[in-house]
């Protein structure tokens, strides 16, 4: 048994085992999730992360394990902007807080068996033109500059998206929840309840986050050196797998504040045009910094551009809010 196929063994064997702990001990089918729960949740998977990032330094080296730190990172990054969003749509189609685990849950496992497919497609693609790279930078510096020039006024609003429309055209579908059902009978027909329509909405959107995430850690991990294909390959699976499966506890863990985060944004979208010059100008850098070092400047942009964002987003003042609304409401 090679080093990637242990380590592909040990993280099926762990994402099954940590699946079953966290629906059966941390997990209670509709009932709220209290800050606590989430936070410990939380501490759970990205512990996992760490754990398994450890193991794959051991088993497999250092530049794979530095490498799926990076994208874990970059992927848990964009998992915070995509909370908002998440938040947007149970607001738009009135789900009760008791249902949210359940529909995140569903939401997520499609979410994660779409990415999958995605980064099966994508890197077969990479492997066999080489030149996509290139397109994919091309993508990722225009996606990173459109982010950080976005407006605040440009909100998405579910029930005016292409995917709602597409449901409302081709699926009958009613106004309620259904009780927590997923299907109900209306005038002996079958129809689709409002949590159904959320589930897919969540993982379809998670799909068009991923266009963004996905080719962003093609950019950290090196996806061309001959004999590393196999490795490259897990090393974008399972950094995609845990943060997507640490989504749902960071969701309660974070909505409350996520709002607060104004900078975030920005600094998603400075790593997002670092990562994709990278790839424009991948034959100059090699040229001039080993592969190793690569990694290393990466995992630096990530985290300097991350926490940098966060912390500016916490101790500067909101974007567009004068600087005495919190004394007034003090008051």
């Amino acid at each position: 048994m090679t080093h990637d196929q242990l380590t592909y063994l040990v993280f099926g064997i762990v994402l099954v085992v940590a699946l079953v702990f966290d629906l059966g001990l941390l997990s209670k089918k509709s009932q709220k999730v209290t800050i606590r729960q989430a936070l410990y949740q939380t501490m759970f998977w990205v512990g996992l992360a760490l754990a398994f990032f450890i193991f794959l330094w051991i088993e497999n080296g250092q530049k794979p394990a530095l490498e799926y730190i990076s994208a874990y990172l970059m992927e848990w990054s964009l998992s915070i902007d995509n909370i908002f969003v998440f938040i947007l749509i149970f607001s738009a189609f009135s789900v009760k807080e008791k249902h949210y685990g359940r529909v995140l849950l569903i939401g997520i496992l499609m979410a994660i068996v779409f990415r999958v497919i995605f980064i099966t497609v994508g890197v077969a693609l990479v492997e066999k033109f080489h030149w996509i790279l290139y397109a994919f930078g091309a993508f990722l510096v225009f996606t990173g500059y459109k982010m950080f020039t976005a407006s605040d006024d440009e909100e998405f609003k579910p029930q005016e998206s292409k995917i709602y429309r597409f449901m409302k055209r081709f699926l009958p579908l009613v106004p309620h929840d259904g009780d927590g059902k997923f299907m109900v009978r209306e005038n002996g027909k079958p129809a689709y309840t409002t949590l159904f329509v959320v589930i897919i909405m969540l993982a379809a959107i998670d799909l068009v986050f991923a266009l963004d995430s996905i080719p962003a850690v093609m950019g950290i991990v090196d996806t061309k050196t001959i004999g590393y294909e196999e490795t490259a390959r897990l090393v974008i699976y399972t950094s995609n797998i845990f943060a997507v499966l640490g989504l749902r506890s960071l969701f309660f863990l974070l909505r409350g504040a996520v709002s607060k985060f104004d900078y975030l944004q920005q600094g998603i979208a400075i790593v997002l045009v670092f990562i994709g010059i990278k790839m424009l100008a991948e034959h100059w850098i090699n040229q001039w910094i080993d592969k190793q070092t690569q990694v290393f400047i990466s995992l630096g942009v990530i985290l300097v551009c991350i926490s940098g964002s966060i912390f500016y987003s916490i101790f500067m003042q909101k974007k567009g809010e004068p600087a005495d609304i919190s004394d007034e409401s003090q008051h």
